[in-house]
């Protein structure tokens, strides 16, 4: 006899009329037998809790963050050589810790690129912010050495995210216009900033480029994020993304 794991009474309902209809007419099952026990089945199988996208979040939270950032390195309304510890706290709770959730989010959706990039783009900011924080130490250590030493210690930390983000680039390259013009942005932008930590002679000049840059990346995040948020279920309009994947 057939079974089901699941133990619904709408499978053993199906199975007690199946049997009473074979005991009546020698044994014989009725014409409907499979299309009734196939939709008893469908009906009874379990369903997973709804994960809402989470995608929104973390582009709203790399977006707010990087536009903060930058700001500051385009020297928009202050010296452009201004500390950013003003950003510390919004890399940590909302570039970081929102991101790197949104990112444990996409696993569970089964959209890797999206994990793999909230995720690392969420260490990321609690990593730079930590920089800063003086229970680490890590501006302290550099307190004895010249300071051009520091700032070519910031370029390799700056280096590194520039290949994650050179390989972000390369996979998002058949996603959707917007999202590859956001990585490749981004790209440019850690390009400048990093160039700026190792050519001191003009690293004012390099840095407002790449500042320049990273406001253009967060306005692209930030539409990347709105089109995502404009569903038909809530919105009497979409942005267009400009899929790149389409089968020719």
């Amino acid at each position: 006899m057939a079974t089901n794991p699941t133990g619904t009474d709408s499978y053993n309902n199906a199975n007690a009329e199946n049997a009473m209809f074979a005991r009546n007419n020698g044994g014989e099952l009725p014409a409907d037998y499979e299309t009734k026990m196939v939709s008893s089945n469908a009906a009874a199988a379990p369903t997973g809790p709804i994960i809402a996208n989470p995608g929104p979040l973390g582009l709203m939270a790399f977006a707010t963050t990087t536009l903060c950032l930058s700001l500051f390195n385009a020297g928009a309304g202050v010296p452009a050589s201004t500390p950013p510890n003003m950003v510390m706290g919004m890399a940590v709770f909302y570039g970081g810790l929102s991101q790197l959730l949104a990112g444990m989010w996409e696993f569970k959706t089964g959209n890797t690129f999206g994990a793999t990039a909230f995720t690392s783009y969420g260490a990321f900011w609690m990593a730079f912010a930590a920089i800063y924080v003086p229970w680490f130490g890590i501006l302290p250590a550099y307190a004895s050495v010249p300071a051009s030493t520091l700032e070519t210690a910031v370029g390799h930390f700056l280096v590194v995210w520039t290949i994650v983000t050179g390989i972000f680039t390369i996979a998002s390259h058949r996603s959707s216009i917007a999202l590859f013009s956001l990585f490749f942005c981004l790209f440019i932008t850690f390009i400048l900033l990093t160039a700026s930590k190792y050519n001191s002679a003009n690293s004012t000049t390099t840095q407002v480029a790449g500042g320049a840059f990273g406001i253009i990346t967060a306005a692209i995040a930030y539409y990347n994020a709105l089109a995502g948020l404009l569903t038909p279920e809530n919105s009497f309009f979409q942005l267009p993304l400009g899929p790149l994947n389409r089968r020719r």
